[in-house]
């Protein structure tokens, strides 16, 4: 085979051919990979720049912050980090507490009472089922705005106006429908034989719940308890409308006191804030992005 492909100048050129054909096509590969990565290194820093400007801006005076789109300070003013946690009539510490107390609140009671809620839907069997989860799945569509009204003046008999407990109770009511419906599609993909397994061994329902579906849910409950942290910790309407007192204020409530229309506005040290209210998103995401994955991976379990 040898002797003849030496002896044989078409089959040299077909294979040189073939050679080229080969080298090309790999060469256009690479190129298509190097104009690829180029273009989603440029989108990433678009949509990166924005929160780089924030941080930039921390570190600024305040005659130099909207004065040019230059990410590099001038003059570094490490000082907006410590003057902007006291710059208001409360410490900063107070509000970053008051938000840690809501949100860890809210996100106990939203894994606790939707997981109990998707429970029922995806694994029990009662009259009325299907249209109840249809009445819950409606809810959906419903903007904020318009059971505002409504759950105001409903707190408002029960004289919790002013106090925390407008934005933690609901959430141990099973309120959001999201989370339901999340985790619903989870439990139905996990084995029925596991249920009727326990059955037999007499379990009753919240025995199944507790010993055998929630281990296995972990990654849809942290999907869900990331989710809850983040809305709850950068939610901004709820708290206006249901806290007075500053002493009560949440971070979001906290970092628009900055802005006066009286007097001079404390942008660097409002960045400064902004930036320290975004450490606990990212040390949350960071620690539970595992089980996000895990929960996308587990997602076509049969």
């Amino acid at each position: 085979m040898v002797e003849t492909t030496l002896h044989n100048p078409d089959a040299i050129s077909t294979a040189e051919e073939a050679r080229a054909i080969r080298l090309t096509r790999a060469r256009r590969r690479s190129r298509n990979n190097i104009f690829r990565h180029i273009f989603l290194i440029i989108c990433s820093l678009i949509m990166i720049y924005p929160l780089l400007w924030m941080v930039s801006a921390s570190l600024k005076p305040d005659n130099e912050i909207f004065g040019t789109l230059w990410l590099w300070p001038s003059e570094f003013q490490w000082n907006n980090y410590v003057e902007g946690w006291d710059a208001l009539v409360v410490s900063f510490s107070r509000f970053y507490m008051n938000s840690i107390i809501i949100t860890v609140l809210s996100v106990i009671g939203n894994v606790i009472s939707c997981s109990f809620a998707a429970y029922a839907f995806a694994r029990l069997e009662f009259n009325g089922r299907n249209i109840w989860f249809s009445l819950m799945m409606m809810t959906l569509m419903l903007p904020y705005h318009i059971v505002l009204i409504p759950q105001y003046l409903l707190f408002l008999q029960l004289g919790w106006i002013d106090t925390y407990l407008p934005l933690v109770v609901p959430k141990f009511l099973a309120t959001d429908a999201f989370f339901i419906f999340l985790m619903v599609q989870f439990f139905r993909q996990l084995p029925r034989e596991l249920d009727e397994a326990a059955m037999m061994d007499g379990c009753s329902p919240f025995k199944i719940y507790w010993a055998i579906i929630m281990p296995l849910s972990i990654p849809a409950m942290a999907t869900a308890a990331i989710f809850s942290f983040i809305w709850t910790w950068q939610d901004f309407l709820g708290p206006l409308i249901y806290l007075n007192d500053v002493k009560d204020y949440t971070v979001p409530l906290a970092l628009r006191m900055f802005l006066s229309q009286d007097s001079v506005s404390l942008y660097g040290e409002m960045f400064a804030m902004s930036v320290l209210s975004i450490v606990p998103i990212f040390l949350f995401f960071v620690i539970f992005q595992r089980l996000i994955v895990q929960g996308i991976a587990m997602s076509g379990l049969k």
